[in-house]
């Protein structure tokens, strides 16, 4: 039989009731798995977890948020051989879980991974850490990793809301910024900015109609928002159009960004919805294609590239 390792984070997302955890051997032993669970405790518990197992283990499920799928690809980036890894959504937002398709319960999203397919994914990197789909910054990012875990438990994506609603006085920050594409220079003013590869955002869909998965790129959008009214106008604008389409937006489709700030940083990055601690004024950004991910059929051909 094949060898699985189960990392679950059991405090992910808001409270789920599972009754049975053997369901979950009885689900991949069905698949050919012989299978270990291990939980984890504490934050980078996961990415240590990763790096200690066997390099004979054939398949390593995520089960947990888009944070905890963050912490395993972290560590697993760090390995010698890089070992395949399955997203199995179990968080508040579970964006990256969404853009497969995993919208089901656990079990059934279970099964439909396992009659997926293995595909190498690009993951990017922000000064050498790697994220999966997303790096932003900007005025009410922080909500993504400061809503309180007890929160989100609790109520799931309406934690976010009921965190937002408290900054929603607040001044729009914006950062003087220069910055490369290719090596070509850049200057200009802007309030948000996200590196994504990621059809899926924050909970929004198709924030790209044509981003892929393995193209060895990844998407840059400077947002110049001056006020709530043009927030506001910027997020009704996303739900009818491709983001690249939005006036007031500065977009490229790249494998090597530089940035820098004239100023310090007002807030962190936040990076697969966790707070990217590390401030400094430059940034470099690039992309690699060095593990796989088992992702289902379902979005495969809208998500990658067909041979």
């Amino acid at each position: 039989m094949q060898k699985c390792v189960i990392i679950m984070n059991p405090n992910s997302g808001k409270k789920k009731k599972i009754n049975n955890y053997h369901d979950f051997y009885d689900i991949l032993r069905k698949y050919g798995y012989e299978t270990d669970m291990i939980f984890t405790k504490r934050a980078g518990d996961a990415t240590k977890i990763i790096q200690g197992l066997d390099d004979s283990i054939d398949l390593v499920i995520s089960a947990g948020g888009d944070g905890t799928l963050n912490e395993i690809v972290n560590g697993n980036m760090k390995r010698n051989k890089k070992l395949t890894v399955a997203p199995l959504p179990m968080g508040s937002t579970n964006d990256v879980g969404n853009m497969y398709g995993l919208n089901k319960g656990v079990f059934e999203n279970l099964e439909i991974l396992l009659n997926g397919k293995q595909k190498k994914v690009d993951i990017c990197f922000i000064n050498g850490t790697p994220f999966v789909y997303v790096a932003c910054l900007g005025d009410y990012i922080d909500m993504a990793y400061a809503t309180p875990r007890s929160l989100k438990k609790r109520y799931g994506k309406i934690a976010y809301i009921m965190y937002g609603i408290k900054q929603i006085f607040n001044k729009i920050n914006q950062y003087d910024i220069s910055y490369k594409v290719d090596g070509e220079e850049y200057e200009g003013t802007f309030s948000f900015i996200f590196i994504t590869n990621a059809s899926r955002v924050a909970g929004q869909p198709d924030v790209y109609y044509d981003v892929k998965l393995d193209d060895n790129m990844f998407e840059v959008a400077l947002a110049n928002v001056k006020n709530k009214t043009d927030m506001i106008k910027m997020l009704v604008l996303l739900n009818t159009m491709d983001v690249k389409d939005i006036p007031d937006i500065t977009y490229y489709r790249t494998n090597n960004f530089e940035i820098e700030f004239k100023d310090k940083l007002k807030t962190s990055w936040c990076i697969d919805g966790e707070e990217y601690k590390e401030k400094t004024k430059k940034y470099v950004f690039n992309v690699s294609q060095e593990m796989k991910m088992l992702v289902p059929k379902e979005n495969m051909k809208k998500l990658f590239k067909q041979k």
